[in-house]
């Protein structure tokens, strides 16, 4: 009885990643199933499996590895991979094409060892994501592992020094580490010391242990001094995963300090597939919800895959921007906008079990059920968008459109197209929210609509050009008069205290804008043209304008 089918190539990049394996040339579509994983030997005629990913170690020289393609095109490999860096030349790109061989670089520092331990479940028959050897779960097995092999309590941490896991024997520790359990995160304060006092600088330049010296003094003199630590990064090649901490009273010996460094090998196979088991799902995810918030053909499926049903619901859209004053750099501003679709994910599944949300490009969509028979639904998705960010804390400013309430999965498009509408508007900074529906800012979204339908140049047009070019030849103000006039409706003496002029002075001024311009206010629809094109200008001048 034949197995269960192999795992393609493209499957096990997308498994791994491109922390360890990059694509050098040739096509991975067209690589299909991965038969079993070979080390090349040059001094051996190769005896491959079908499709064999080929570890050709040792292999350097791009002229050697085009001869090697294509020998192994005719055994029929799916791929090679060799030690990175690699530089491909024009006859390594046409021996990759002829042979039907996907040539790979792997990181240097990473271990073939490991690798190959990597590739073996998902190379072999039954194999596939869902069977690894190693997984992102057994991180706390690991960590207590670690802990028993030391003698000592551990903690794995990530390169932001957030939390991943940590073994027993933690009441054995200090108030930093008590703190860092209970709060998945390393404290602040003590980070802050760490990294004055070089300690993370040390850790990532050496790939042995480092002992970490006490805190000179308690962060509180009525707790107990703070313990000495060895710490030591995990790799994933030249990329630092995170690190791993251990309390011990004094540096390590040699045999526990090697015991140390090949742990640290184990747990970067776990982190790389950690991260590639979130990529992989947050993928799904995306092309999932993306899927349903079309209401194509496909979305009923998709709307059923993501745990939510054909009922009422309405899409909620979530983005940062900077401020212009201070302009994040793009690094910054992706990752701000990932930890607060993180959290407005689960914000949103506190207010509804079924709630669905993901990340797709810069804007993180969810899809909130609605309660059947309720007419303040809406308002109430805007109480729940309003109440995460008064709780979420931002250095940038985060902003939620609310779309219009859609009655099933099919209306889905809808609602996603008011929240983005709404969202666009937020963008622009009229009127200064940060919540708001699309009946909120409905004449907004109008305007900035219109504006991306009139050309650049056709604004300002006709008595307001005239009236614009008169200002800046004369330093005078009659451009705001006029808008001050439309935005009281007429009434001069609001508008004049608006501009802080006496009422006739303002009169003149208006008469002598409507003179300049050759505008007469009292036609409507001059009067109309003019407040269109105040508008739009100020829509243009505006961030998203």
């Amino acid at each position: 009885m034949s197995g269960l089918p192999r795992t393609g190539l493209a499957r096990v990049l997308e498994e791994l990643g491109s922390t360890l394996l990059e694509v050098v040339c040739g096509d991975v579509e067209q690589a299909g199933d991965v038969g079993g994983v070979v080390i090349y030997d040059p001094l051996d005629e190769p005896e491959l499996p079908s499709r064999a990913l080929v570890f050709g170690v040792g292999l350097h020289d791009p002229a050697g590895l085009a001869r090697v393609v294509t020998k192994l095109g005719r055994h029929g490999a799916a791929g090679l991979v060799v030690r990175a860096p690699v530089v491909p030349d024009a006859a390594l790109v046409a021996a990759a094409r002829e042979a039907g061989v996907v040539v790979l670089s792997f990181a240097r520092g990473a271990s073939w060892t490991h690798l190959a331990g990597m590739l073996r479940p998902l190379t072999t028959e039954g194999g596939g994501p869902q069977t690894p050897t190693v997984r992102s779960g057994d991180l706390f097995a690991v960590a207590n592992a670690i802990a028993a092999l030391l003698d000592a309590p551990v903690t794995i941490e990530d390169r932001n020094s957030r939390l991943l896991a940590f073994s027993s024997r933690q009441e054995e520790t200090d108030h930093s580490r008590v703190q860092t359990i209970l709060g998945r995160q390393v404290p602040g304060h003590y980070t802050r010391i760490l990294e004055e006092r070089g300690v993370f600088q040390a850790i990532y330049r050496s790939d042995r242990p480092v002992f970490v010296a006490p805190l000179p003094e308690p962060v509180d003199p009525a707790l107990p001094p703070e313990l000495p630590r060895a710490a030591i990064a995990v790799r994933a090649g030249d990329e630092i995963l995170g690190t791993i901490w251990v309390v011990v009273p004094e540096p390590l010996d040699e045999e526990r300090g090697e015991a140390l460094y090949e742990a640290s090998k184990l747990v970067a196979m776990h982190m790389v597939w950690q991260r590639a088991e979130a990529d992989m799902e947050r993928r799904l995810r995306v092309e999932l919800l993306s899927t349903a918030l079309e209401s194509g053909p496909g979305s009923l499926e998709a709307v059923r895959r993501l745990g939510l049903k054909d009922e009422p619901a309405v899409v909620l859209a979530l983005t940062v921007v900077g401020s212009a004053a201070e302009p994040p750099l793009p690094a910054q501003l992706a990752a701000e906008r990932r930890r607060l679709a993180d959290a407005f994910a689960m914000h949103l599944s506190a207010a509804h079990p079924r709630a669905a949300t993901a990340l797709i490009g810069d804007v993180a969509f969810g899809v909130l059920p609605l309660p059947q028979h309720r007419e303040d639904a809406e308002e109430r998705a805007v109480g729940i968008a309003a109440e995460f960010l008064a709780r979420v804390g931002s250095r940038l400013r985060p902003l939620i459109g609310v779309g219009p309430p859609a009655a099933d999965s099919s209306a889905l498009a809808r609602s996603r197209s008011g929240a983005e509408r709404t969202l666009r508007v937020l963008r622009s900074g009229i009127g200064g929210q940060q919540v708001a529906r699309l009946d909120d800012v409905h004449v907004d979204a109008l305007l900035i609509e219109l504006a991306d339908l009139v050309p650049r140049g056709d604004i300002p047009s006709g008595a307001i050009a005239r009236i614009v070019a008169y200002d800046r030849e004369h330093q005078s103000s009659l451009f705001e008069t006029l808008r001050a006039w439309f935005d009281a409706f007429g009434d001069v003496a609001a508008a004049s205290a608006a501009m802080y002029v006496h009422t006739n002075t303002f009169r003149y001024r208006l008469r002598r804008a409507a003179e300049v311009g050759r505008l007469d206010l009292g036609d409507p629809g001059a009067r109309l043209s003019a407040m269109l094109q105040l508008r739009l200008m100020s829509i243009r001048s505006a961030p998203d304008g």
